[in-house]
């Protein structure tokens, strides 16, 4: 056959269309949505055409199987989770199987009988750390264990920053600082979708708190948005790059979160140039054509909307023209980039559950809570705890049986079992959280670790009897608890149940106390000068207790870093409580916790502090918190010398980094920036965790990242990093500056 000159430059141009070079055109498949060499978008733009359009409206939308369990239309084989969309076997497109899984394969409520998984400690201790190692391997623990539990679309990648200190799931996040939370969260999807299954990143954006979670508008500045918020998912989705973004149910500045054309098309799709899809949050869609329209591509877990939009209605729109056709044939493509960028599309998950090595994930567990407990206080050396001490007081937080856990989604129902758990007697949470401990004694641990002494517990119920038996003891350890969950705020700081004042009794019956606080952020300490050792242990996971006696007895070496301010009084936050509480108390409760049909009032939550996130917060306001961000103690010492730094177009530093103690340890020395702009506060702007040998030294260079030096001008969409002099500090938390030096940098422009 004789290929004439036209019929040629059409096939090319063909070809350059689907960004086919002239010997893949001429080698691809009859199938090219299967040709590995093509790239994910292109690939997918390619199945979108051998799609009939009810296949494409089949994928825009997905089921709840607790509610859609025998509904019309409904799959039977559903697996009781998070949701499901129904795959095209005859394109190879795979039913996605979505699971919450922030800490682990979530199992509220126990839904799946028997059905255990891997513990991860709350986000707060994987922050904690500041080693995006220690994320890449949670992801990669969870996302190992799902697929093996059939599922490959994750409900991980917690982004949203603490601005409040009761945030009821702060301890699902990585802390208030961007550049620490968007390295994190990064690393974790990375380690998760190297399994080849869907990780997100969520809630996108603003979703700062639980009060009003479905009603509230956060009200705040284009610029200290992107300077802050937006910033820490853009830093997670370019080093984690997520098959899937999840939108907010709050509003944002007048839109819900996933109406806001702003936030879906022109900062995700046109500032950053997204390729994946953005599934909704599970009843966080309110209508058909502007959630469409503005960026929504699949509506998840849609029984529980106000109304069935992304259904027949979606149908209708699309008919009418009201959502364009290439509107849906885009939402498809989006869908499909994420599951074929992946690795899902050309690898997909097993047909059946597979095993699980969970002892191997157990020291992945236990590792992120060594590395993420952190030491606030230790008074005269009293840690670590001596071997030979003969008679140790445990007191209170169950730690006789187990560890605290978080509630909520994210709830794990741990390999080992649950000691105690705790039905919630009414409120937003109710229905899918219970307080739960996992099966890890600190009591039992403590035994392994000095076999000859004699270990006793006391519940701490009864302050006079706490007092007396801690008097005789060589150590007393009081575990203090203070639970949090999705849907509800806490909306005090101080511990619950009357544990400060126990504290105070234990301590005044024996000096030698150490406290041990099981928690899901910041608390108040009025018992601090009183206690000489403290340690944040947050939501210790399900080897917790192994791993706070690790710590308690110097077999590691305490490390972590406060990814989170501690104040000294509520006062100090930029809101002095929980906005909204008072309009939530006039509303339907059940819309608080995300049921169907719920018509609570909308009220607006504003941000004074702008981009002045958390320490930049109090340093703005010239507040002294009690523990400021980045702020942890070890068993040795480190000095840093030798600082030198360079300017121009970017800012670098490097310097020497000394252990100057006794026993090996890692520690994290911080690099902040103060831009030349009046009033600017210091910004973390790198930071990099070290581990020396006594006597050791290591040099150490960090490279400013250059957002976190700029300002974001919204008329040209672009960012600006102002010319002038740059005060730079390399500290061991917020606010300290070991060792001081300056920077000129060069005007620039530049885009996302």
């Amino acid at each position: 056959m004789r290929v004439t000159r036209p019929a040629l430059r059409s096939a090319l141009l063909a070809g350059i269309a689907l960004g086919l070079t002239v010997p893949a055109l001429a080698k691809a498949p009859a199938q090219p949505w299967k040709n590995r060499a093509l790239s994910p978008e292109v690939r997918a733009t390619a199945l979108v055409k051998a799609m009939t359009q009810d296949e494409k409206l089949q994928i825009v939308r997905t089921w709840f199987p607790p509610i859609a369990t025998g509904k019309p239309g409904a799959p039977t084989d559903m697996i009781p989770s998070a949701g499901e969309m129904v795959g095209i076997p005859r394109l190879s497109i795979p039913t996605l199987r979505e699971s919450d899984a922030s800490l682990g394969v979530a199992n509220q409520i126990e839904q799946r009988k028997g059905d255990t998984a891997t513990a991860l400690p709350a986000s707060l201790a994987t922050a904690a750390s500041f080693d995006p190692e220690i994320a890449y391997e949670g992801g990669a623990m969870i996302g190992a264990e799902a697929r093996a539990k059939r599922f490959n679309v994750l409900l991980a990648g917690g982004t949203n920053l603490t601005r409040d200190p009761w945030g009821g799931r702060d301890f699902e996040y990585l802390g208030e600082d961007p550049l620490l939370s968007g390295i994190l969260v990064g690393a974790h999807i990375k380690g998760v979708e190297s399994n080849h299954i869907v990780s997100t990143i969520k809630h996108y954006v603003l979703n700062a708190q639980e009060t009003g979670r479905m009603v509230y508008d956060a009200r705040i500045g284009q610029a200290a948005l992107h300077e802050s918020d937006l910033l820490a998912f853009e830093i997670g989705i370019e080093k984690g790059r997520p098959g899937s973004v999840m939108c907010s149910y709050n509003i944002i500045n007048g839109d819900h979160g996933c109406e806001s054309h702003e936030l879906l098309t022109n900062v995700l799709r046109g500032d950053w140039g997204y390729k994946g899809f953005v599934m909704s949050d599970w009843g966080a869609v309110h209508s058909t054509e502007k959630a469409a329209n503005a960026g929504l591509d699949q509506d998840s877990g849609a029984e529980l909307d106000d109304g069935d939009w992304f259904r027949e209605k979606l149908r209708a729109a699309v008919a009418s023209g009201a959502v364009p056709q290439a509107r849906l044939d885009a939402m498809a493509r989006h869908i499909l980039t994420g599951v074929i960028q992946s690795g899902l599309y050309d690898d997909p998950s097993p047909q059946t559950v597979q095993p699980i090595d969970t002892d191997a994930h157990a020291l992945v567990a236990q590792k992120a809570e060594e590395e993420g407990i952190v030491l606030l206080r230790n008074a005269g050396n009293v840690l670590p705890l001596a071997a030979t001490a003969k008679r140790i007081v445990i007191i209170g937080g169950h730690a006789d049986v187990g560890v605290l856990s978080g509630g909520g989604s994210s709830q794990v129902r741990s390999t080992g079992g649950v000691p105690i758990e705790i039905p919630l007697k009414g409120g937003p949470a109710a229905s899918f959280s219970r307080t739960t401990w996992h099966n890890s004694s600190p009591l039992k641990a403590v035994q392994a670790l000095n076999p000859g002494a004699e270990v006793s517990y006391v519940d701490g119920s009864d302050l006079a009897a706490a007092a007396a038996a801690a008097k005789s003891a060589d150590i007393v350890l009081i575990f203090a608890t203070q639970w949090r969950t999705e849907a509800e705020d806490i909306t005090t700081l101080s511990l619950p149940d009357n544990q400060d004042a126990l504290i105070e009794a234990v301590a005044a019956a024996n000096p030698k106390t150490a406290v041990v606080l099981e928690t899901g952020g910041p608390v108040l300490m009025p018992w601090l000068d009183k206690v000489p050792a403290v340690l944040a242990a947050w939501y210790p996971g399900q080897k917790g207790g192994e791993a706070i006696a690790n710590i308690l007895f110097g077999k590691v070496n305490p490390s972590g870093r406060l990814p989170i301010t501690f104040p000294h009084a509520a006062s100090q936050a930029p809101r002095p409580e929980p906005v909204g509480l008072a309009e939530m108390a006039h509303n339907d409760a059940a819309s608080n916790a995300g049921s169907p049909g719920g018509q609570a009032r909308s009220f607006p939550v504003e941000y004074p502090e702008g981009a002045d996130v958390g320490y930049r917060w109090y340093a703005r306001k010239g507040e002294t918190p009690l523990f400021p961000f980045g702020y942890g103690l070890s068993y040795t010492h480190f000095a840093y010398a030798n600082l030198k730094v360079t300017g121009s177009a970017a800012l670098s530093v490097s310097f020497d980094v000394t252990n100057t103690g006794k026993v090996a340890g890692a520690d994290v020395p911080q690099l902040y920036v103060t831009p030349p702009a009046g009033g600017a506060a210091a910004r973390l702007a790198g930071f990099e965790r070290v581990t020396l040998k006594p006597g050791e030294t290591r040099h150490v260079t960090l490279t400013a990242e250059r957002r976190t030096l700029s300002t974001w001008n919204e008329t040209t969409r672009d960012w600006h990093l102002a010319g002038g002099r740059y005060a730079v500090t390399i500290g061991k938390h917020a606010g300290d500056a070991t060792l001081k030096g300056e920077a000129i940098l060069t005007d620039a422009t530049y885009k996302p």
